[in-house]
């Protein structure tokens, strides 16, 4: 496939809001599209490079080069060039990653180098994958898109989908099975704004604490024990503690769900950025244990759980997981009932002292959507937070001279693209500033002098007092007193919080895009 295919498709996505023109553009572009060439233009239309990072920065994309008269480049070329230059090491790598890129341009037409910049760039975020793609697909092949959506969870990867449909047709989605050893995308929860509301929103439901950790899914095989971050990413040898808890479990073949996190001498999470921190090291420190807690079982022995509900998936975690290693829970039958809603926000309280985030309440009926944020799991965080994207900073003067300080903060629209919400530089510390500066610049692409703007990559937590009008902001709305919390380096930007999100909170009611 030609590159100026998938780049006039990028652009006409980008240019209409229509989920029905953006579902046709896809299905014919994947029509078109040759099985082995799909995972790579699956990632380009989101925005990403299979070969994650290649070195490149701002410094060589800003040199414009002369475009070429006609389309000539394949998907396939680019690739085997991003290929090459991200092998380039050494001595006078710069030097020749910038003549491979500049190669690559001058074989480039005008469209397609514009593209090139912004795949580069990080700036080609237009929500193409993650919303209509899987649509796109079945259309493409005359499958049923609940069947696409089904093997991409069960994949955790749509180019995967993509290629086997494209070449077998759509019997090939029947064989996206769970497979202990074979990560899934996680379940992921939208918002309440406190327990009384989901209650009302979901009727019976299992009310689980949040813990303040890291998210990691857990295989077991036999005397084989695998840990996968939220993202997918193997991180078995780093948590022995985790291996060893799931190595004594009474299940031959297990895939569980839970969290990892630092605890204190008295039972109470020590800071995330402990956790984190233990959990971002290569290899295993002993000096800062961790803790597995469990919430979920997605197969067991052989079992596909995904389709039972939360009820009686959890029967199986509690016959499989002794009691220390799960969450506490409480169960709420009826809702309207005074008694169980009073125990309901007591519970909270509870978890609240007891030092986690909050809660998360589960309907009781619903099933395990892996890779959706359904709205049968609601999240009750009392704190007002939300998890943004960087979108550039500002460098600082005084004592923050040549550290990159005020922060600009974006949250995610429904086409993928980000908008800005206000700035901060508070609640940053010495070594935060130190970070985030090291961080950021390896993340630019332009300095001014006085902002730096960088890819929408990094996920900050953001507190603040509220949410208000303001005509400064392309959505007309401001956080209230914002000061950073932590970094998610263990959340992409694809998960981050939405437009939709702040503008129900200014309203009073908080919910993502559904």
């Amino acid at each position: 496939m030609l590159l100026a295919d998938v780049a006039r498709t990028s652009l006409e996505i980008s240019a209409t809001s229509s989920r029905t023109d953006k579902t046709a553009l896809l299905a014919d572009l994947f029509r078109a599209t040759e099985p082995d060439d799909a995972p790579i233009v699956v990632t380009y239309l989101a925005g990403r490079l299979p070969q994650r990072r290649i070195g490149v920065g701002w410094a060589t994309l800003k040199e414009r080069r002369p475009p070429a008269a006609e389309p000539r480049l394949t998907v396939r070329e680019v690739h085997e060039a991003f290929d090459e230059i991200a092998a380039v090491s050494g001595k006078g790598a710069q030097t020749e990653r910038r003549r491979l890129v500049h190669g690559l341009m001058d074989a480039a037409t005008a469209g397609e180098q514009e593209f090139l910049l912004r795949l580069l760039g990080g700036e080609l975020r237009q929500g193409a994958l993650d919303a209509f793609a899987a649509d796109g697909l079945a259309g493409a092949v005359g499958a049923a898109p609940a069947e696409v959506r089904r093997a991409v969870m069960l994949a955790g990867d749509l180019g995967t989908v993509a290629r086997a449909v494209l070449e077998h047709g759509p019997a090939a989605l029947a064989e996206f099975r769970l497979t202990v050893g074979h990560p899934v995308q996680p379940m992921l929860a939208q918002t309440a704004k406190d327990v009384d509301e989901a209650l009302d929103r979901l009727g019976p439901c299992a009310v689980e604490e949040k813990l303040d950790g890291i998210r990691v899914q857990v295989h077991k095989d036999g005397d084989t024990v695998r840990v996968y971050t939220r993202t997918l990413d193997e991180i078995t040898a780093r948590l022995p503690e985790v291996t060893r808890t799931a190595a004594a479990l009474p299940a031959a073949a297990l895939v569980l769900d839970g969290e990892v996190l630092a605890l204190g001498p008295d039972g109470t999470p020590r800071p995330f950025q402990e956790t984190a921190s233990r959990v971002g090291t290569r290899t295993a420190r002993p000096d800062v244990p961790l803790s597995p807690v469990f919430f979920d079982v997605l197969a067991v022995d052989g079992r596909d759980l995904l389709g039972l509900p939360v009820t009686d998936r959890h029967t199986e975690l509690a016959r499989i997981v002794p009691q220390e290693a799960r969450v506490r829970r409480l169960t709420v039958t009826d809702p309207a009932d005074d008694r169980q809603r009073a125990a309901a926000r007591a519970f909270l309280d509870e978890v609240l002292d007891r030092g986690h985030e909050g809660v998360v309440c589960k309907a009781l009926d619903s099933a395990y959507v892996a890779g959706r944020r359904g709205a049968s799991w609601l999240k009750v965080k009392p704190v007002h937070t939300l998890d943004l994207v960087v979108l550039g900073a500002e460098w600082g003067h005084g004592r923050r001279t040549g550290k990159l300080s005020n922060l600009h903060l974006g949250a995610r629209r429904q086409d993928g693209s980000y908008a800005m919400l206000g700035k901060t530089f508070k609640g940053l510390t010495d070594a935060l500033l130190a970070w985030q500066t090291e961080k950021l610049r390896e993340l630019a692409v332009s300095d001014d002098g006085w902002l730096v703007r960088v890819r929408p990559e990094l996920v900050v937590e953001i507190a603040f007092d509220g949410v208000q009008r303001s005509s400064r902001y392309p959505e007309g709305v401001t956080l209230r007193f914002a000061r950073v919390l932590r970094y998610r380096e263990d959340k992409p930007a694809a998960e981050a919080d939405t437009v939709r999100t702040v503008l129900g909170l200014l309203r009073g009611r908080s919910q993502e895009d559904r």
